[in-house]
Order: structure tokens, then C-alpha cells, then sequence
């Protein structure tokens, strides 16, 4: 089975020093298994507060519309007061002569609020709109995510049910070997066989053996893989409730391959449709550009000045208004009308990535349909094959013992034996993993 080793390995050492404290055991059926990576899995929760993030997102522009108050305070102490400079026939001197004149007083304090609204923005308004449609793409994404998790978990899963099922055909072959033994040693003992028979078998035993050894470390890493997936720690004790008897592999692929338009339940091409939206209302907000603007504005003022600064707050001189601004866009050197012509060219580029991308689905479907009856065939011949080598085993067997076969046919038949339940277990792999690609690719994996 091609598998990752060092990958597993790797998650084995990334959590091999946590605490064996507190450990928690499931018994989990494939389907418990993805509900859990739902609520633990780091991508999954991690996509959950994007939607949480878009939704702050929402309400910061909607905030951009409501009013803007702002107050400000100010103190002033006049080392020196200002001078300026008066014409000095003002006060009957002479022309040409200036007099030096303070104005002001040495200490002033300013106390001010000031308001906007805005009454007209072209801008603020797509914004709005880009803002609930950003909150949709970080749904569906959302959504991909928990479609991956649910393909992974499930794999990961079947993996360790396909281990269980070597496992079981180990043991069944080990016992079955174990029985040779015994009786090839009794019978060499007895003077009927030769030594190098018993030798012969006892190889294969002990090959077995270490098979199975292997075998086992390499479920224990599979487990570890699975609740790395599930997002679960590694300490808890995980058994699974599902068997293969419990799979059907077997899929009714003519209602697939008359369905055209399977594409529209795949997250990634809706996906892309968000995609286009975001792009059409970034192309709406340069256009936008183009209308005037309108706010309304207030102020109010309380101004506070005295040479003494413990009377400085008894006497206010206030002011305040009211009043509107426009901002009418006239001319900035062709900027808004190549930014509006870029826009343009990406919402083409992203429609054009919608279509590619339909065609790529349409291929990764036939692709994975494909794959799919490989796979059935593939088992269901291992499986013959399977078959047929435990009964030319068993044949062997009887003409060994018979003394009109030899050793050599029996071992050549246990070895093929060995083969063919690799191969049926690989097979078994191929088709469960086949299964769940097929799922995918017609967007029946959904959370």
C-alpha cells in the first residue's frame, strides 16, 4: 500500500510528548469520525471565523455611512504673545513707520465636537454590497473546507479499515502456516520429509511474522493520521464502528454520466461565481467614481482665553455651524477611465475562469468515473485471484502430503497465495479511495 511514511512519522513525533493524562476512547462510524473533524479541526475552525471576520467586516462599512463625531481639545500657554506690526499712521506717526502691537492674551483653551454625514456617495453604497458578498465567499469557503476535511477523514479511515483487513489476513495465513510447520517438523522427525522442507517453511513463517509485525506498527501510525485529520489528540483511544461488509462499492454510474450539470453542486464553482460577483461590484465602484459626493457637516466650538490661567474657564466664546460640502470629480488625468477598463478586463479574465474551470470538473468527473469501474474491476479480479490461489494452496497441501507433490510446489503456492492478498488489498485501497474521489468530483460530499 503506498503510503507516506514519513509523513505518519512525522505526525507521530509532532504529538508523541503529549500527556497520556485524560485520554478519552470513541468508538466512531465514518460518519462520527467527520462530524467530529467539523467541530475540531483547525482548518475547519479556522474558516469558521473568517465567516465570523466577514461579518465584523459588514458591519465596519456599514459603519462608514452612519455619523462621524469627533471632539478635540486644546491648550495654549504663550511663552510670548505674537507681535504684529501696524501701520504707524494709524496711530499719527509717521508714514512708513510700523508700530509693534501683541494681540491676544497669554493663556487659550479650545474645546470643540464636529460632525459628518454622508448624504450621497456612489462608493459607500457598492461597498456595501462588496462587503455582503465577501461575507458569501467566506461561507463557501467555509464549505470547501469542510468538504476536505470530510474527503481526508474519510480516506484516512478507510486506510485503517483496509490495514484491520490485512491484518486478519495475515493472522488467517500465519495460523494456517503455523499448522505446516508443526506437522512438516513432526513428519521430519518421523524420517518422511527432508530438513530443508521444515526450513523452507519455517522462512515463510517467520517472513509472515514480520509482515505482521509491521503491519501493526504501521496501523498504529494510520490511527495516529486518522485523528490527526479528525483534529483530535493523539492520546484518546479511537476504535472504529463501521466494517467494509458495511461499504457498498457498488454505484449506479449511468444516472452520473447523463448529468451535465453536476458542476453546479461543487463548492469550487461556486466558488468562482462569488469570485465574479466581487470583481463585477469592484468594476460598479469605479464606476462610481465618476458621481459627486455629498455630506453634511457641524461644529460647535467653546474658545476660552485670559491672561490668568485660574480664570482661564470663566469666560466661553463659543461658535458652531452647519453646513454641506459636494466634491464633484472634474477631470485626473484619464485615472478613473483606465481603472475602469482594468476592472473590466478582470471580470472578463474571471468569466473566463469560470468556463475553464467547468471543463476542468467535466474532465476531473470522467476522470474519477473512470478510476472508479477500474477500481471494481480490479478488486473483483484480485478477489478471483485471491480465490483461486488459497485453492491451488489447498491443492499443494493435499499432494504434498500425498507424496505426489513437493515442497518447493507448496511454498511457490504459499508465496502466490501472499502475492494475491497484497494485491486484493491494494485493490481494496484503490477502489475505496476511487470511491470517495468519485463522490467528490459529482459534489455528493456535502457537510
Amino acid at each position: 500500500m503506498k503510503r507516506s511514511l514519513l509523513l505518519l512519522a512525522c505526525i507521530a513525533y509532532s504529538f508523541g510528548s503529549r500527556a497520556q493524562g485524560g485520554a478519552q476512547t470513541y468508538n466512531f462510524t465514518v460518519a462520527d469520525a467527520v462530524n467530529y473533524a467539523y467541530s475540531h479541526q483547525a482548518s475547519v475552525l479556522n474558516a469558521n471565523l473568517d465567516i465570523k471576520s466577514a461579518e465584523y467586516r459588514v458591519k465596519e462599512t456599514t459603519g462608514i455611512g452612519l455619523p462621524q463625531i469627533n471632539g478635540t481639545a486644546s491648550f495654549t500657554d504663550y511663552l510670548k504673545i505674537p507681535t504684529t506690526l501696524l501701520p504707524g499712521e494709524f496711530f499719527g506717526a509717521p508714514a512708513g513707520t510700523f508700530i509693534p502691537v501683541k494681540f491676544g492674551v497669554k493663556y487659550n483653551s479650545n474645546l470643540a465636537v464636529t460632525a459628518t454625514q454622508k448624504l450621497f456617495d456612489g462608493s459607500y453604497f457598492v461597498g456595501l454590497q462588496a462587503s455582503k458578498t465577501y461575507k458569501e465567499l467566506s461561507a463557501r469557503a467555509y464549505t470547501r473546507s469542510k468538504i476536505d476535511v470530510n474527503v481526508n477523514v474519510t480516506k484516512a479511515y478507510y486506510q485503517v479499515l483496509v490495514n484491520n483487513e490485512q491484518l486478519r489476513l495475515l493472522d488467517a495465513n500465519i495460523a494456517q502456516l503455523k499448522q505446516q510447520v508443526d506437522q512438516t517438523t513432526a513428519q521430519n522427525k518421523q524420517g518422511f520429509v527432508e530438513k530443508i522442507d521444515v526450513d523452507r517453511i519455517d522462512v515463510q513463517y517467520n517472513n509472515l511474522l514480520t509482515t505482521r509485525e509491521n503491519t501493526l506498527r504501521l496501523l498504529a501510525l494510520n490511527y495516529q493520521l486518522l485523528k490527526f485529520q479528525m483534529g483530535m489528540p493523539i492520546e484518546n483511544n479511537l476504535t472504529l464502528a463501521d466494517k467494509l461488509t458495511n461499504i457498498d462499492l457498488q454505484q449506479n454510474t449511468a444516472d452520473m454520466a447523463v448529468d451535465t450539470s453536476f458542476y453546479h453542486k461543487r463548492i469550487e464553482y461556486n466558488l468562482q461565481e462569488t469570485q465574479i460577483k466581487l470583481n463585477q461590484l469592484d468594476l460598479k465602484n469605479k464606476k462610481a467614481a465618476y458621481l459627486p459626493t455629498l455630506s453634511a457637516n457641524a461644529s460647535y466650538a467653546a474658545s476660552y482665553q485670559n491672561n490668568s490661567l485660574g480664570d482661564l474657564y470663566r469666560n466661553n466664546f463659543p461658535s458652531a455651524y452647519v453646513g454641506l460640502s459636494m466634491n464633484v470629480p472634474i477631470f485626473n488625468g484619464f485615472q478613473r477611465k483606465n481603472q475602469v477598463r482594468q476592472s473590466k478586463i478582470t471580470v472578463l479574465k474571471s468569466e473566463n475562469d469560470l468556463q475553464n474551470l467547468k471543463n476542468s470538473l467535466g474532465l476531473e468527473a470522467a476522470q474519477a468515473n473512470v478510476s472508479y469501474l477500474n477500481g471494481l474491476q480490479t478488486l473483483n479480479n484480485q478477489r478471483r485471484s485471491q480465490e483461486l490461489a488459497r485453492e491451488v494452496l489447498r491443492v499443494a497441501k493435499i499432494k504434498y502430503q500425498q507424496g505426489v507433490g513437493s515442497s518447493i510446489e507448496v511454498t511457490q503456492a504459499q508465496t502466490g497465495l501472499e502475492d494475491a492478498d497484497n494485491k486484493y488489498i491494494q485493490g481494496l485501497y484503490d477502489a475505496l479511495v476511487s470511491k470517495v474521489d468519485l463522490d467528490k468530483a459529482y459534489g455528493r460530499i456535502q457537510y
